[in-house]
Parts: C-alpha cells; sequence; structure tokens
C-alpha cells in the first residue's frame, strides 16, 4: 500500500532539494476536519532556506503539481496542508484488504530481529493480586505488538521463586505449621502466614535474623528447606496457571530467579576480574558513581547469601547467549526504576557484547490503587486478580441479560466481554500514569470501553450476516464512499499499521487502544448517517465491504491488546 507520507515528502524534497528524511520527520497527519488529511510546517526550514514559513509555503503550493493521489494543496500560516484523493486512497486501502484479509495491517519491519519481553513475573507464595495485572497485560499486548510487525518475539515468566521472603515463610512454617491448612487452601494460608512473619520480624529482630539464616540454608541445599520451597513454588503455580487460563496466556519461557542461582559465582567472577567489586561492611558492591548512579549495586549480602540483582545479571547474560536478542524489555512497576537501572549498568561490565547491554531496557509502569490507597501483600491490602475477573465476568453476564435475556453461548460471552473490560481499561491511559481501579466504569457499555468496541463489532457481524452476501472487490463502484463519514473511517483503516508501529516504537499499547475507540466511534457515526443495506445495489456493496474492513481491524486490534471479540451480545 501507498506510504502516503513518504511520498509527500519526495515532493517537498524534490522542489527544495533537501534530505528526505528531514522532511519526512515533520510531515503528520491533520485530524481537525476540512483542513486536509497530511500537513508540513515549513518553519523548519525558513532558517535553512533563509525564508519566512508562509513564502516557503505558498512557493511549494505553486511548485507542486496535483498528482494522482492528491486532490489539492493550501497554504495556510506557514502549513502546506495535503488534501487526499478520496477514491483514490479508498481504492488503496480495499486493494489491500483483498491480498491480506485477516493479515490487514501486519508487517515485516521487525525481520530478522529478537526481542526478549519479560513480563508477569509473580512473586512464588504470594497471591496473584491486582498489582500484577499491569505487568501482565501490558507485556501481553507488547508481546503481541511486536509479533504482528513481525520481530521473533520470545515471552519470559520470570518468577520471583527465590529470596529472603522464604526464609520468612520457611521460618513461619516450622512456628505455625499446625495452625494453617496449606494443603486445602496454599495461597491463602501462605499469604496469612507472610503477614504474620512480616509483623513478628518488625517486632523481634532476632525472628528476622533467623529468617535470614533460613534463606542461607536453602542457598546450601538443605533438604528441609529446599523440600518446603518445592512443595510452595508447585501450588504456587497452580494459582497462578488459573489466572493465566483465564487472560488466555502463555508464556514461550517460565524460568524462575532459582534458575540463575548455581551460576551466580559467575557474575561475581567477572566483576572480580574486571575490578569492578569493592567490599562494604562485608558485602560486595560495584560502585556506579561514574555511571551517575550514586546507591551501588549490592552484588552479595555480607552473610554470603546472593541478592536479587545477581540473579537478574546471569540472567542477562543466559538470555544473551541462549536468544542472542537484540531487545530485551522488562516490563515491571516504575518503583523498580532505580534497580534497572544500577543492573544495565553493570551489565556493561559483564563482558558482553555491546548490542546486548543497549539492548536493555525498562518499561515502567505506574501503579494500581485502591480508592482507598497503594496496595500491599505484607499488610494484607490487596485483591485478588481471580476474585476481579470472576466479579467482572459476573456483572458483565448481569448486564447482557438485561439487553439479551435469551442469548445462546451467555457464559462465553460474559467471559469474553467481562475479561476484556477489565484488560482494555489498564491499556487506555499512558502505562506511566497511576490508575484507579473501578470495575463498574470499566463495563460501561457506552463511552471509551472495550464493551462498546465489542458491541460494535457484533452489530458489524449482524449487518453482514443480515445481508447474506459475498461482495468481491470488482464489485465495488469507488465513488459510492465519497461522503465524509466513509471518508473518514477509511483514512482510520489506511492508518492501522501505522498505529501499531507507533504503539510499538513507545512501547505503549495505549495508542492501539483509542485508535479502536476512534474506529469504533467513527463507525457508529457512519451507521447513523448511512443505511448500509441501501436500495441501491452499488452503495450496498461498497458499504458491506467498508464495514466489513472495519470489523477485521476491531478484530485483530483487539487480539493485540489480548481481548477476544463475540460474535453476538
Amino acid at each position: 500500500m501507498i506510504n502516503l507520507k513518504k511520498e509527500i515528502s519526495n515532493l517537498i524534497s524534490e522542489k527544495l532539494n533537501i534530505n528526505k528524511s528531514k522532511i519526512y520527520e515533520n510531515v503528520s497527519i491533520i485530524k481537525e476536519k476540512d483542513k486536509g488529511d497530511y500537513t508540513f510546517p515549513c518553519f523548519t526550514l525558513s532558517k535553512e532556506l533563509k525564508k519566512t514559513p508562509n513564502i516557503i509555503a505558498d512557493e511549494l503550493k505553486q511548485n507542486i503539481k496535483n498528482s494522482d493521489f492528491i486532490e489539492k494543496i493550501e497554504s495556510i500560516n506557514g502549513y502546506l496542508n495535503f488534501f487526499i484523493n478520496k477514491e483514490f486512497l479508498t481504492r488503496e486501502v480495499f486493494k489491500e484488504f483483498d491480498e491480506k484479509k485477516e493479515n490487514y495491517g501486519k508487517s515485516d519491519i521487525g525481520n530478522k530481529k529478537t526481542i526478549l519481553i519479560e513480563y508477569s513475573s509473580p512473586n512464588i507464595a504470594k497471591p496473584f493480586h491486582i498489582g500484577h495485572l499491569r505487568t501482565t497485560v501490558i507485556g501481553r499486548a507488547l508481546y503481541n505488538i511486536y509479533k504482528f510487525l513481525g520481530y521473533n518475539t520470545i515471552s519470559i515468566n520470570h518468577l520471583g521463586d527465590y529470596g529472603t521472603q522464604f526464609g520468612k515463610l520457611i521460618e513461619a512454617y516450622k512456628l505455625w505449621k499446625d495452625e494453617y491448612n496449606i494443603e486445602e487452601n496454599p495461597i491463602e494460608e501462605l499469604t496469612k502466614m507472610y503477614i504474620r512473619i512480616n509483623k513478628l520480624c518488625e517486632e523481634d529482630e532476632n525472628v528476622l535474623n533467623r529468617c535470614r539464616n533460613n534463606f542461607k540454608l536453602l542457598e546450601e541445599k538443605d533438604d528441609y528447606c529446599v523440600s518446603l520451597w518445592k512443595k510452595i513454588s508447585d501450588v504456587s503455580m497452580d494459582e497462578f496457571n488459573k489466572i493465566y487460563d483465564l487472560l488466555n496466556i502463555k508464556f514461550d519461557s517460565i524460568r524462575g530467579e532459582s534458575a540463575y542461582v548455581d551460576d551466580m559465582h559467575e557474575v561475581i567472577e567477572i566483576l572480580e576480574k574486571n575490578k569492578k567489586i569493592t567490599l562494604s561492611d562485608g558485602a560486595k558492591i560495584v560502585d556506579l558513581t561514574l555511571d551517575g548512579i550514586n546507591t551501588p549495586c549490592i552484588i552479595q549480602k555480607s552473610n554470603g547469601s546472593s541478592i536479587y540483582a545477581t540473579r537478574d545479571l546471569e540472567a542477562i547474560l543466559y538470555r544473551a547467549r541462549t536468544y542472542d536478542y537484540d531487545r530485551c524489555l522488562y516490563v515491571t512497576g516504575s518503583e523498580q526504576n532505580l534497580h534497572f537501572k544500577q543492573i544495565f549498568a553493570v551489565a556493561k561490565y559483564l563482558d558482553l557484547n555491546e548490542k546486548y547491554v543497549k539492548g536493555l531496557q525498562h518499561i515502567s509502569y505506574g501503579m494500581y490503587r485502591l480508592k482507598e490507597g497503594k496496595m500491599s501483600t505484607r499488610k494484607g491490602n490487596f485483591i485478588k486478580v481471580e476474585d476481579i475477573l470472576n466479579e467482572s465476568i459476573e456483572k458483565a453476564k448481569s448486564k447482557i441479560l438485561e439487553k439479551n435475556p435469551n442469548l445462546e453461548d451467555i457464559e462465553e460471552v460474559s467471559k469474553k466481554v467481562g475479561i476484556g473490560a477489565v484488560i482494555f481499561s489498564d491499556l487506555y491511559n499512558s502505562r506511566i500514569k497511576d490508575e484507579i481501579f473501578d470495575i463498574d466504569e470499566m463495563l460501561e457499555f457506552q463511552g471509551e470501553t472495550s464493551p462498546y468496541i465489542q458491541y460494535m463489532y457484533v452489530r458489524i457481524n449482524s449487518i453482514i450476516k443480515k445481508s447474506d452476501e459475498n461482495v468481491l472487490l470488482k464489485d465495488i463502484n469507488y465513488s459510492k464512499l465519497s461522503d465524509e463519514q466513509s471518508y473518514s473511517i477509511v483514512k482510520l483503516l489506511y492508518n492501522f499499521t501505522d498505529t501499531v508501529i507507533q504503539a510499538k516504537e513507545k512501547n505503549e499499547p495505549y495508542i492501539l487502544s483509542r485508535y479502536l475507540i476512534d474506529l469504533s466511534k467513527s463507525y457508529s457515526v457512519f451507521y447513523n448517517q448511512n443505511k448500509v443495506l441501501s436500495d441501491d445495489i452499488e452503495e450496498r456493496k461498497a458499504r458491506l465491504y467498508l464495514i466489513n474492513i472495519v470489523g477485521c481491524v476491531l478484530k485483530k486490534g483487539c487480539e493485540l491488546l489480548g481481548i477476544q471479540m463475540p460474535n453476538k451480545m
């Protein structure tokens, strides 16, 4: 399909004899109606050409001739605005869809590049609470987006299955194992024990020291500690898999921190060889002052125990050797910013190829908060994701039955709508922004929600099924789609691939989410002002083909976000 931005850049560049890439980066889409489709701000060249923006724009308007894809050009206050030929663009979009069908919008820009995306990564022995939802949902969306753009994409679930919390749980088990029914309700009981032992540690430093010693015993392969750790890990994964099944998520690699424990000596040896290790109160650290980081990175505790930074560094060595990655993305909360700055800085001293170090990137996000404030497992102030998803499904079911009491497959439809609403709500704003969790708001069928998009999709399906027609590209009279409502949709469809690319470049799924809302709204306006099943046969065929593309793009876009579409609602 023609790259309009590129073609416009070429036209401007040819007339001014200026580098095309400089022009290209300044050409942008016009969002306001009646002002054109693309614009170029001539003030970006004013200094170089020694002319005012208005003169540059006027001269370009005179010198650039309208082509088959340009309807007209206007010079407005130093901006050069291009109006695209409606029939030309509609033809381009329809032709592309006819060739690609369900792969419409797909790209191969990531060909021969490998992207690792680490996300979800819950902590063993703790409930999969709503705080874990953001990393899981954002990470999965980015995984789908990169894959759609042709990257060799690998999803990694880096489980928090090691660390001092296990020393605490082991101590809690020793103290109170007869008071809790771990066999029947493992995660909830372990959580109660964890909250209780943390409180006791705050009150009694001797208990805290015993917990630390338990973790050291675990690292030394003590039989009792290892067997208890394995038991806790197994029951935790069973619970996590329930959530992943609900969210329809699978990982290419599930590998916990424990997988790197036996090889961590390698990290220490390399850093010592490169004279980067210093001692601080018995602990081994790397001073990062020269890297602009005032807090040193602890590599080994004073009692000889490892720390998760060291395990992350060994994981980098493993991933570089195993996957030969171009980029490795870590989708975790913004409270981990310092941690990742530290390990990325230390990674420079691990004798790695420079591309592996440069490819490390922390994709941070804001936190989910309750209306009452921040959540904390230690304090017992959290919401389990399984409870939220099930509540959303039940509320979706209730709303759907109000509108359609005889709907078949109500359980399956409710599941898609309820879970989709939770996912979309998370992905509708920039990931950096903190979110207040409000389940009622995210389930609204009107407004900027997933149920609204799903409802538009269902309406399109209903019209196409009612028409019972197989419309072919050769049947289309493009002049029947020259109205503003149709063209508004065509422009959005044309920009689908670019939207996905923008979401990839900024690692921001919300760019795609907002696009899907815009497309749904545009379709709604079109539907309300145009009779799709028109008595005019040519008009009918053209409109059916158009809304068929809309339905396919809505479905594909939602799939990239991790949302499934119902056929009825």
